[in-house]
């Protein structure tokens, strides 16, 4: 079974396009989107919802009217407020799944995702979790926001207040366990340490070791990610394994379409740049 990986759209409309377009040309059975799917401009209440409703609520019902299975989950700048509506979105079609803390079956093989992201500098904190137990929190650029009905709540002691989430540690342990983790893919948008998918602009690495950990004791058959959209430019690596796992992170640009298509069955990956 082919499918077509793509992460980081930010509300794209053209990309959403060709990334269904691409998934008829090359027979894919479905398209997993791996996160950050909403757009980041305007009022993000309202922007989002709206995306979700309208632009991303019409193409999930042209992808499931071409036969394509649709497999996704919103990320760390997609405001936690809008999950039960894009809930809604997806249950409206029979193979158009929300994979956020959960297990799924398509075609023989076992989908599990996770859109929990080890805590970074920038405000907005839906998704954030401590990467583990004595984490060491980066200098912040302000304080934490939390999105609600009425707008963002502001936090003044970010730190104090993660303190009391799960980790990451915590929140990997939790997920629906496979029956069979050799065909079980793990979409997490948060991307695994010491593998060079990690990699901001700055050179710094920015992964998850509770991540690597987890996919060294479950040795999946595929793991895939995203978050770090730069990280194939600045690293050249995109495709890394641990163990007998492969682990894909493909990155996105502004100026170029960024996909991977993957044969589940013969594990051929293949990385795709095209101009939009």
């Amino acid at each position: 079974m082919k499918i077509l990986y793509v992460t980081d759209l930010h509300g794209d409309a053209g990309k959403y396009r060709l990334i269904l377009e691409a998934a008829h040309t090359n027979g894919a059975a479905a398209v997993i989107n791996g996160g950050d799917m909403l757009p980041l401009d305007g009022d993000l209440h309202g922007s989002q919802r709206e995306f979700i409703e309208g632009f991303l609520s019409g193409h999930l019902s042209d992808c499931a009217a071409a036969g394509i299975a649709w497999l996704g989950l919103p990320g760390n700048d997609d405001l936690k407020i809008h999950d039960a509506v894009f809930d809604k979105v997806c249950r409206k079609h029979k193979n158009i799944l929300n994979l956020a803390q959960r297990r799924v079956i398509f075609g023989g093989f076992e989908f599990i995702g996770m859109n929990w992201v080890t805590d970074y500098p920038f405000r907005l904190k839906d998704r954030c979790r401590r990467d583990g137990p004595g984490y060491i929190f980066q200098a912040q650029f302000g304080t934490g926001l939390l999105s609600t009905p009425e707008g963002f709540r502001e936090l003044p002691d970010w730190p104090a207040y993660a303190e009391g989430l799960p980790d990451m540690v915590e929140e990997l342990a939790a997920l629906p366990k496979p029956a069979n983790p050799a065909k079980t893919v793990y979409v997490i948008h948060m991307p695994p340490a010491g593998f060079g998918l990690d990699v901001i602009r700055s050179g710094e690495k920015v992964g998850s070791a509770a991540v690597s950990r987890f996919i060294i004791e479950n040795a999946p058959l595929l793991t895939l990610h995203g978050h770090i959209h730069e990280s194939p430019e600045i690293s050249g690596v995109w495709k890394g394994r641990i163990a007998n796992t492969v682990c894909v992170q493909p990155g996105q640009a502004k100026t170029v379409l960024t996909y991977v298509s993957i044969d589940l069955k013969s594990m051929v990956v293949e990385r795709f740049l095209e101009p939009v």
